[in-house]
């Protein structure tokens, strides 16, 4: 099984590459330059660079050869959404009463949180209105060993919800309090045995950090959001300063049997824990971020009913006694035989953030929830209920938007990993597409810039490109050899022409660490450098 390894890593010590010269292969003889590196000699390189004012490729080879995207499939999935929902859509979380409230607050019957597919409601809400998102995002806090929280609560809209139940009226639910999760059909994803459901909190995932103390005393260990569902456990010892950290998060089992490091199968459990255990030295710093605390995160594999748990607190601290466990499996079984709830039974709302900003996060930081999320958003809007639906008409529609079917292979999921291919004209001729849409400007900041933010916060630092240069990332690890190691996206040029590339490596062979993904990295920054 494929495991993706977020594209988030420290270059520095980087020069110029001298200027684009082209060759008789179609490359700039500087880009053929690093491509030609000893290191590569196992690799396959294709690419594709496109002058979107003149129309005129810049640098192309191997542009028809389908290769493995990793993630830079996310620039279709998200960029279908992106123009077909709006860049200033959003997405309402509604609260129903189903029974009647009597005179003294009293709900006799069931109240139901139906799942509108909002990506973090409400968990990184900025003052502004916007979505947080930090360099190191705890979605990749356990294949990197360091994550930086955002500091927002991860149940803000769930007490939101819940101060507006109790503002209507209702101070008691005689019945349960339920999820309805029928706006899709939930379904997993090959990369790391993924659930996507139309519920999530806090992207359904629980936080750690861990942070030292004094030599031979226990660590402090703190996780959140903090519920009656889940709790984490164990004990981890502050060691001496220069010894080696050996924290951990466990590998758990999904449902179907799958190993996942970090996913907790809470499945038919009325609560659930994540322990964790090893020691932190007292001058711990984290890989890449730096940071003095250790983040991990464990996954909850039953979403709807972690998030009906955690409704339900937030209903209880709110002042709305409610007489059914905290803590149960989600009672789906008393639902209304419709999903679609009269206007005039809706107690409480919570609207999400613009889709712009839901898609600047998706990409700034590679959010395998987010993606696939946004294509079954896009589903939904042919009618399309189910994985196979939505990718179905993702395959049309981007057939209908000028690319050959015969140039991409999307065949399981939305965000790329294991098993998703494209030439890098198909990725080429999707910028191009997108940079005529009306969603253009919102599409290319979405991305992460070279040198500033998201993945490429700490690449191309020193480059004169830092800062004119959009890319999406895209890494594939499988069994310790680097499968696909990829950037795509627009450079701004240094003579007022913006461009349209796709570079991809292939077949990099076995990586020691994350230094040898950095590397790559930065001679796929060093190729754009050539571009600007």
């Amino acid at each position: 099984m494929a495991s993706a390894v977020a594209a988030v890593l420290v270059v520095t010590g980087c020069t110029a590459p001298s200027p684009a010269t082209p060759t008789s292969a179609g490359l700039p003889a500087a880009i053929k330059k690093i491509m030609d590196k000893p290191a590569y000699a196992n690799g396959s390189w294709s690419m594709l660079a496109v002058d979107l004012t003149t129309g005129r490729a810049v640098a192309e080879q191997d542009a028809d050869k389908l290769a493995f995207t990793g993630s830079t499939r996310k620039l279709f999935s998200v960029g279908l959404a992106l123009d077909t929902l709006g860049a200033d859509h959003t997405t309402t979380t509604g609260v129903y009463r189903d029974g009647a409230v009597d005179a003294s607050g009293v709900l006799h019957g069931d109240l139901v949180f139906v799942g509108a597919g909002d990506l973090t409601l409400g968990g990184r809400r900025t003052a502004d209105g916007g979505i947080a998102y930090t360099a190191f995002d705890h979605n990749d806090a356990n294949n990197l060993g360091t994550g930086i929280l955002t500091p927002q609560d991860p149940l803000t809209a769930l007490n939101d919800l819940a101060k507006q139940v109790k503002a209507s009226g209702i101070t008691k639910i005689h019945g349960d309090v339920a999820v309805d999760d029928r706006l899709f059909t939930p379904y997993r994803v090959p990369n790391q045995q993924l659930l996507i459901t139309p519920t999530m909190v806090n992207e359904d995932m629980v936080d750690v950090t861990i942070t030292p103390t004094q030599p031979g005393q226990p660590a402090t260990i703190d996780y959140r959001p903090k519920t009656a569902a889940f709790a984490v456990t164990g004990t981890v010892m502050t060691t001496a300063a220069g010894t080696d950290a050996t924290v951990a998060i466990p590998v758990g089992k999904t449902p179907n049997g799958s190993s996942v490091k970090g996913v907790v199968n809470c499945v038919g459990r009325p609560s659930c824990t994540g322990a964790v255990s090893g020691t932190i030295p007292v001058d711990y710093k984290a890989p890449l971020s730096g940071d003095h605390q250790f983040v991990g995160t464990f996954r909850l594999d039953d979403p709807e009913s972690f998030a009906r748990s955690a409704f339900v607190q937030s209903l209880q601290q709110a002042g709305v006694a409610v007489a059914a466990p905290e803590v149960e499996a989600n009672p789906t079984a008393g639902l209304p035989a419709s999903p679609h709830y009269a206007a005039s039974k809706r107690v409480a709302s919570y609207t999400s953030p613009h889709y712009a900003d839901q898609a600047k996060l998706i990409l700034k930081v590679s959010l395998n929830l987010g993606a696939n999320l946004a294509l079954t958003q896009y589903g939904l809007t042919k009618g399309q209920k189910t994985i196979k639906g939505a990718l179905a008409a993702e395959r049309r529609a981007l057939i209908h938007d000028g690319i050959p079917g015969t140039s991409f292979d999307f065949p399981t999921n939305g965000s790329g990993s294991p098993d998703s291919k494209a030439t890098p004209r198909a990725i080429v001729d999707m910028l191009r597409h997108m940079s005529k849409t009306s969603v253009a400007d919102p599409y290319r900041q979405a991305l992460p810039l070279l040198g500033v933010d998201g993945s490429l916060a700490e690449t191309g630092r020193d480059l004169p490109a830092k800062g004119h240069v959009y890319g999406k990332t895209g890494t594939t690890v499988t069994d310790g050899e680097l499968v696909a190691q990829n950037l795509a996206g627009y450079v701004d040029a240094r003579n007022g022409h913006r461009i349209a590339y796709a570079i991809i490596l292939n077949n990099y062979g076995a990586i020691k660490g994350i230094d040898d993904v950095a590397a790559v990295m930065q001679d796929e920054a060093a190729i754009t450098n050539v571009l600007y």
